[in-house]
């Protein structure tokens, strides 16, 4: 992991102004230092992670255009020094999203401030604004909360306002497919189901529920090998099981759609069985 050392260097006295004036397209300083502690990723934090104040972040190019934020290939580099690649979630704003039902997954969900509350009530254009942070500030405590207890997520980097940076998921020298555009072997079938379960059984404990589960936003690294690991995304809407009406039906759902996907490539199990799991290590 990349440190500053204050005792060879004095940041302070960079102009970044006028450097930042020598910054290609697409680029711009790492944004590590400009976000609090609490936006940043839980400790211990990855060897891999650079987050040297001299660190620049370059936009490589658009994975993902998805219902309610699009996500960017970006590379945090120290110039001829430590670097990585973090996939950059940023969502739209209320008027341009694609997404219809959030109200189903955030009922149970309160905001602090009431100005902040009528002005989403409102849809004005600050409150447009206060939504979409709002989704980027849940997914990143989200990831930091399934992070913490094991559960195979990105390892969420940061979030600024309406960008949540995390850990890019490769697999080889690209990313990770999604479940869906996977073929596993029957033995890779499977070495994925207990991944699964674990996963659901690890959130289940925490009393939340994915509400989103299925093939195409659960990743696949590893495929080319014997022991291929899932990581699930897309984290959002995460809610409550007990405080929101819907969780054990949006529960039931995600057991459904990841079991259905197996028994469709040839392995026999049960969605009923894997929710009476989850709903028991729930309570």
């Amino acid at each position: 992991m990349s440190t500053d050392n204050p005792a060879a260097f004095d940041w302070a006295a960079l102009n970044y102004t006028e450097m930042s004036e020598d910054l290609g397209d697409g680029q711009r300083w790492s944004t590590w230092r400009s976000v609090d502690r609490l936006s940043r990723g839980p400790k211990p934090r990855p060897s891999w992670l650079v987050t040297s104040q001299a660190a620049l972040d370059t936009e490589l190019g658009i994975l993902k255009t998805g219902k309610e934020a699009d996500v960017f290939l970006l590379e945090r580099a120290v110039p001829d020094g430590d670097a990585c690649l973090l996939a950059a979630k940023r969502y739209r704003s209320s008027e341009n999203r694609l997404f219809h039902r959030a109200a189903s997954y955030t009922e149970g969900r309160r905001g602090r401030d009431s100005r902040e509350n009528r002005a989403v009530r409102l849809k004005s254009r600050f409150g447009r604004e206060t939504e979409a942070t709002r989704w980027a500030q849940a997914e990143f405590a989200t990831l930091k909360q399934l992070w913490t207890v094991g559960v195979r997520v990105p390892y969420p980097v940061q979030v600024d306002g309406r960008e949540v940076l995390m850990e890019f998921i490769a697999d080889g020298p690209a990313a990770a497919p999604r479940r869906a555009q996977c073929a596993p072997t029957p033995d890779q079938l499977r070495w994925l189901w207990p991944q699964v379960v674990e996963a659901l059984i690890r959130i289940g404990r925490l009393q939340l529920v994915h509400g989103d589960l299925s093939p195409f936003n659960v990743l696949v690294r590893g495929l080319g090998g014997p022991e291929p690991e899932l990581v699930i995304i897309d984290v959002p809407q995460v809610l409550d099981l007990v405080s929101n009406p819907n969780g054990i039906d949006f529960l039931h759902r995600d057991c459904r759609n990841m079991a259905d996907w197996f028994v469709r490539k040839g392995l026999a199990v049960d969605a009923d069985t894997l929710l009476a799991e989850v709903l028991g290590a729930a309570w």
